[in-house]
């Protein structure tokens, strides 16, 4: 195989995957069984692409080759009987052969599948925990470990949550759809986590060689968007819209020409894309106009509405940032929203006070491993003038991370440290 093959294979799969799960869980109704056949059609393409070359429409190329293998599985197995029962007699009385039928099942798309691959994946018949897990593997296209760092629990512990999800999912026969009703809202909050850590997986990748990863970013605003129309009155879905836009308008900037990352402070604001902050700002009134109050996707919206009308680092109202986490916190008291209230305290009201905040947070077991915990109390060291320490602290979070640019950057605030005032 072809160096050239290999990633383009590799850069296809990253592209269809998700669409292509959804796709085949329309027609066999099993997620797990779903995955394996768009396996089976990626190690088809392995085996043919760097002979013949990449097809001009891959996914389409993709979803065939898994589309024939699911018909086969059909013809085969219990599932056909399954399927029969449901063609019942309408396939009988007009002597058609199931194939057609199946066929139709795969090239009929109503509504978007991917969304409904979501909502099916966070049925509530699984725990919160595993409907997240499942949903970012197979939506996210996320590796087990980049999911146990979103949830900062054991990679193992994460395997296990998705093995049992599918296990459970296929014994409920849990139906492919987008719910109506009072079961949609019982199941939103799921899907708004689940879009949401897929947009930070992309806005900050937990490892690799890259910054971002812009496609899960892209991916992530595109289901929230078609969220928002779906359901129109519900405020938070508008809220977590309004917080990607926003963010995604930074991602020029977040990137320097070599790859490497820009923080906020640092970022030269007029590469800024204005057009997602004006749709960020709009959805972030609509979220308002709904009235219910501020909720947690709305407050992290509005937090970064304060960043995105400031024309100028030194024009920030770092205050009413602070005022903002302090709601965030009464609403979904974490670990995570501590330390960036720490961060905006030690803005407002000087490192000393945002110092002592992140020092009370040293001892929390689920940030034991969370790089940026002490990169945070490196940077407060670091502006006291206690070099030493901010440099210990650095170096410490550049050993936890598993990112290469943020592990750069951390070293080179360690080597500045070093360096003293």
């Amino acid at each position: 195989m072809t160096s050239d093959a290999h990633r383009a294979i590799d850069a296809v799969w990253r592209i269809e995957s998700a669409k292509l799960i959804a796709g085949l869980t329309r027609l066999t109704r099993d997620v797990g069984t779903a995955e394996d056949l768009a396996q089976d059609a990626l190690v088809a393409a392995l085996e043919r692409w760097p002979e013949s070359g990449v097809p001009d429409n891959p996914g389409a190329w993709l979803m065939t080759t898994a589309k024939h293998r699911a018909i086969d599985l059909l013809r085969r197995g219990k599932l056909l009987e399954r399927k029969h029962e449901e063609l019942g007699h309408e396939v009988a009385a007009r002597e058609e052969s199931p194939e057609r039928d199946l066929d139709a099942a795969l090239d009929d798309h109503v509504g978007d599948d991917l969304l409904s691959l979501m909502f099916t994946a966070c049925h509530p018949v699984l725990s919160t925990e595993a409907r997240t897990a499942l949903t970012l593997r197979l939506l996210g296209g996320l590796a087990t470990d980049e999911i146990a760092r979103a949830f900062l629990v054991p990679k193992t512990t994460i395997a296990q949550r998705i093995v049992r999800a599918k296990r459970t999912l296929a014994a409920a026969r849990v139906p492919f759809e987008v719910p109506r009703g009072t079961e949609l809202a019982a199941r939103l909050s799921s899907v708004l986590e689940v879009i949401y850590l897929i947009f930070n997986e992309g806005y900050s990748a937990t490892a690799g060689d890259d910054w971002m990863r812009p496609a899960l970013c892209e991916d992530a605003l595109r289901l929230g968007r078609i969220l928002a129309e779906l359901v129109p009155q519900e405020p938070e879905v508008h809220g977590l819209v309004a917080l990607m836009e926003i963010q995604s308008s930074r991602s020029a900037a977040r990137v320097g020409p070599s790859g490497e990352p820009i923080l906020l402070l640092d970022q030269d604001r007029g590469r800024w894309d204005h057009l997602l902050i004006r749709r960020g700002l709009a959805a972030l009134e609509r979220a308002e106009a709904l009235g219910g109050g501020y909720g947690p996707y709305a407050l992290q919206a509005a937090i970064a509405a304060c960043h995105a009308r400031a024309r100028t680092p030194d024009e920030t109202d770092w205050t009413r940032i602070v005022a903002l986490y302090d709601a965030l916190a009464q609403l979904l008291p974490s670990p995570v929203v501590n330390l960036n209230r720490a961060v905006a305290l030690g803005m407002a009201f000087g490192p000393a006070a945002g110092l002592e905040v992140v020092n009370t947070l040293t001892s929390e077991p689920s940030l034991g491993g969370y790089h940026l915990l002490p990169a945070v109390r490196g940077d407060l060291l670091a502006k006291l003038g206690r070099f030493a320490e901010a440099r210990a602290e650095f170096e410490r979070a550049a050993s936890l991370t598993r990112n290469a640019r943020e592990r750069t950057l951390l070293l080179e605030r360690a080597a500045t440290c070093a360096r003293g005032p």
